[in-house]
């Protein structure tokens, strides 16, 4: 996670669960049916990796479609799946690349998993497997220890999976089953069994995700992306900032969310009411655009993320 910035979408098989039946998206659309697209849009919601980003660096084009969009007060938020960092370290490294986000316009995995955890269980302990930047998310929620998940009679409201790199060993693991069996609910923060790193293909945590429920015959709660605590996250922010500008009130279908993964960024966006827009830059190719079906087919296709914003109206 160190190496870079990234959604973690790889190996979802995501495509699979989708209903069939809409129409054939095409490959690049013509601007004006970009602008038709995106008629009526006051607001964004980004993915980063493959929008912003991509192995590390800043796309192009990407830092001065951000300060477009704050030129003319178009309110948006960076939506990712990152789970192991608190936010204000992401938009930090966002800045060593040259891309001004505040983190507190930034939306993860992990920021969702939190409120999720602190609307759903209030007061009650949770046994989370993050690194320890990601556990500052969780606030002064109270958070299980390993030597107190280790006790006889060990309870925990919650047992949440993150990006825990080290941590996700079988010690903890072990830890997490047992507790799951006593009652706790399993949290994903997200599902993804593989993602790429600088030394290629690396095994991730929907891997882990698997192997719990598999031993505690129970499935897993998905918090991130495609699941709606994410985008319902994002929109009440940009409904906030609508507010605080003294502005109509803003509704769903008037945000726009523009990803470079069908699977997770169009089909959970669409879920949530919000519009999808697929860009072309970061993990899906063109021929690639012709076989999406359902949810996962956008309203527009454009090849990167300025283009999108030039045709805002």
């Amino acid at each position: 996670m160190d190496e870079q910035v990234t959604d973690r979408a790889a190996g979802t098989g995501e495509v699979a669960s989708l209903p069939a039946a809409t129409p054939r998206a095409r490959p690049v659309s013509a601007p004006a049916e970009l602008r038709a697209a995106l008629g009526g849009v006051r607001a964004l919601v980004l993915d980063a990796d493959g929008v912003l980003v991509m192995r590390g660096a800043a796309l192009p084009g990407a830092p001065e479609a951000l300060a477009r969009l704050q030129e003319r007060g178009i309110p948006y938020r960076v939506a990712t799946n990152i789970s192991s960092m608190h936010r204000e370290t992401l938009a930090a490294r966002f800045g060593r690349m040259g891309l001004a986000v505040p983190g507190e316009r930034i939306v993860t995995a992990l920021s969702a998993t939190a409120e999720h955890v602190r609307r759903t269980y209030p007061g009650q302990p949770v046994f989370v497997i993050t690194r320890p930047d990601g556990l500052r998310e969780f606030g002064d929620h109270p958070l299980m220890s390993a030597e107190e998940a280790d006790a006889d009679d060990a309870r925990a409201a919650a047992v949440v999976l993150g990006d825990g790199d080290h941590d996700l060993s079988y010690e903890n693991l072990n830890r997490a089953f047992r507790l799951i069996r006593r009652g706790a609910e399993l949290i994903a923060m997200h599902r993804n069994g593989w993602w790429y790193t600088a030394k290629g293909e690396t095994i991730d945590t929907g891997a882990f995700v698997a192997a719990l429920e598999y031993a505690t015959s129970t499935r897993a709660r998905l918090t991130g992306k495609p699941a709606p605590p994410m985008f319902r996250a994002g929109f009440a922010g940009l409904a906030a900032d609508v507010a605080a500008a003294g502005g109509r009130r803003l509704v769903r279908d008037e945000v726009a969310m523009v990803g470079d993964h069908a699977p997770q960024d169009i089909a959970g966006a669409r879920r949530s009411g919000l519009r999808g827009i697929l860009v072309l830059s970061g993990r899906t190719a063109a021929d690639q655009v012709a076989g999406l079906r359902g949810l996962a087919v956008p309203g527009a296709v454009a090849a990167k993320l300025s283009d999108v914003v030039a045709a805002l109206d």
